[in-house]
């Protein structure tokens, strides 16, 4: 298992995440940031746990992410 946290309200919009892992991120119509397909607002904090197919795109999206908002860890 992998979970994904990301921090929302620091993301500036810039899509990297959307083009690295298309099917778990997706760009909000309402306020331009990047959105965590089917994450859990925590405080803050955006999370889901997800299958490990879904590792390698995440980690890409997280090591792409200029502002470093997204956490990637195998649980």
């Amino acid at each position: 298992m992998v979970r994904i946290i990301q921090q929302r309200a620091k993301c500036i919009g810039c899509n990297a995440c959307v083009e690295a892992a298309y099917n778990r991120w997706r760009m909000s119509r309402k306020d331009g940031k990047s959105t965590l397909v089917g994450g859990e607002d925590k405080n803050g904090f955006v999370q889901v746990v997800v299958d490990d197919h879904e590792l390698e795109d995440n980690l890409r999206a997280a090591e792409n992410c200029p502002v470093n908002i997204i956490q990637v860890t195998k649980i």
